[in-house]
Formats: structure tokens, C-alpha cells, sequence
């Protein structure tokens, strides 16, 4: 699916090559690089030709400081990528992009796509329509440091001049699996446009934009993120007749329902037991 237009990097990063998305971007992307270094906590298959595998923990700045090492561009894909405890979001999610991205400061690497997620607007009513300049509503603890990422991502453009891309992701599965991902889905190829875009676009700044495909329904306007030129080609509606067959009727009164977030809305809380 290479488009001829496409930039070609030296050495490409994906941390969270071993997550859910990263091993569905770590065969697509090595089309776009000499070589492309993939980076998790835990457990990756062998380097294969023009790859370096490196396992190395987010929170540990010293080794994202190497890992960083002439590096042209970062798919930051790693963390925690559902809700935890609070305790257990902050060291990768927090600590750990803090350290990605004062690494790419010290390395000189110059634009990050932070894989966000639409979670950081989460409490929003699924009647709302949102533009990426939405001021954050976080549904969860994994939301908040999404929230934070944003954040940390405009600190270091306005102080540093790093850019980034943050995409606030959807849902990307195989195919949408219920009425939420009618309007949240996003397709893997659709996925693959989107970092492509996001690594080609001239100057971002820090741009946010929400990934999803061209569902007819949705809750996201992207209309003010077109200078990064993503342009979906898939789309939810094939599925729609029989994903509300599956799921015929949906209760407008639970927060699930009632907001974008869906279930994140409603986890936890974590607490322990103060007496314990």
C-alpha cells in the first residue's frame, strides 16, 4: 500500500511494537525506513532484515536515552493501553513520555506521532460533535495521561520546537464489532495512512487530530486538522446491518451509552481498602 509519495526515513521508531497496533504497524511501517527499530517492555519476535529489536522500560530515562540514538522520527505507540490503577498508568504513561520526549530533545529527533486516544474527550456526550481543539474530558486514568501526553507534547513544540502529531485513536480493530465502533472505528489500512500523513505532513507544530475512518456516523470533526493530509478510504457502514442485528437495542440512559467513552466511562474506581 506504499503511496509513491511517500517520505523515507533512515531509522524509524515504534516503542509498543509488541502491543495490539504495534504489531500491526511494525510490518507496514518498515516500507517507509532503512530501518526500523521496535521497542517494548515485553517480549518481541527476532529482528528480521532492516529491524533492530530493543526491549527497553519507558520509565527508565537512561535507556530511552539510547534508545533515542539517531533517530529521525518516533511512532510512540507504548504504555499502558487500557485503564489500570492510577498507580500502575504512571510510570509508562506518564513518567515513561516524559522521558521519550526529553530523550528526542537530547538526541535532536524533531517530530513524535503520539498515539493518543479519543478517551482524553471520553465524558463527552455521544450527541456532541467534537473538533480537536475540544478542551480535554477524561473518562479514565488511562485518559488523563493521554490528556498529559497532549500537554507534554505542546510544552516541548513551544519550548523546544519538537513537533508532534497527536492522534486521538478510535477504535482500530479488524472490523467494528458494535454500535460504538460505527463511529469509532478506524481500519488498520486507515491507521497506516494516518502515521504516513502524520510523518509526511510539512510543519504540524503540535496537531491533533482523532483517527478514524470515514464512518457515515461519527462524533469527531477533523475538518481543522487538514493541513496533516489523512484522507480515510475505509469505512464502517459494511457492517452496520449486521452489528445491530447482534446488538439491536442499547439503553440511552447508561453513561456507557450516553458517552463517547463507552465502557472506560464506568471502570474502577481502584481503590484499596483504607482498613486493610
Amino acid at each position: 500500500m506504499t503511496p509513491l509519495s511517500a517520505p523515507r526515513f533512515k531509522r524509524l521508531l515504534l516503542t509498543g511494537a509488541a502491543g495490539n497496533l504495534g504489531r500491526v504497524l511494525r510490518p507496514r511501517m518498515k516500507a517507509y525506513c532503512d530501518v526500523l527499530r521496535l521497542s517494548d517492555l515485553a517480549a518481541m519476535d527476532p529482528a528480521g532484515d532492516g529491524e533492530e529489536v530493543v526491549q527497553a522500560p519507558l520509565e527508565d530515562l537512561a535507556a530511552m536515552q539510547s534508545l533515542l540514538k539517531d533517530v529521525d522520527a518516533v511512532l510512540h505507540f507504548g504504555g499502558v493501553s487500557i485503564e489500570k490503577p492510577f498507580d500502575v498508568v504512571l510510570p509508562a504513561n506518564i513518567v515513561g513520555a516524559y522521558n521519550v520526549y526529553e530523550a528526542a530533545r537530547q538526541r535532536g529527533v524533531r517530530r513524535i506521532i503520539f498515539a493518543s486516544s479519543n478517551h482524553v474527550t471520553g465524558f463527552y456526550s455521544q450527541g456532541e460533535t467534537l473538533t480537536p481543539q475540544a478542551a480535554p474530558r477524561p473518562d479514565s486514568y488511562y485518559g488523563l495521561s493521554k490528556a498529559f501526553g497532549e500537554d507534554l507534547a505542546q510544552f516541548y513544540f513551544d519550548r523546544y520546537g519538537l513537533e508532534t502529531v497527536s492522534v486521538r485513536i478510535g477504535s482500530s480493530w479488524p472490523v467494528p464489532t458494535d454500535r460504538r465502533m460505527l463511529s469509532s472505528w478506524l481500519s488498520f489500512d486507515d491507521l497506516e495512512r494516518l502515521m504516513v500523513a502524520a510523518l509526511s505532513a510539512p510543519v504540524v507544530g503540535h496537531s491533533i487530530i482523532y483517527g478514524m475512518s470515514d464512518n457515515r456516523s461519527t462524533w469527531w470533526d477533523n475538518s481543522k486538522s487538514n493541513h496533516i493530509g489523512f484522507k480515510p478510504q475505509d469505512s464502517s457502514e459494511p457492517w452496520r446491518a449486521e452489528v445491530e442485528a447482534a446488538q439491536p437495542y442499547v439503553d440511552p440512559s447508561r453513561p456507557e451509552v450516553r458517552c463517547q467513552g463507552g465502557q472506560f466511562v464506568t471502570l474502577g474506581p481502584f481503590e484499596k481498602d483504607p482498613e486493610a
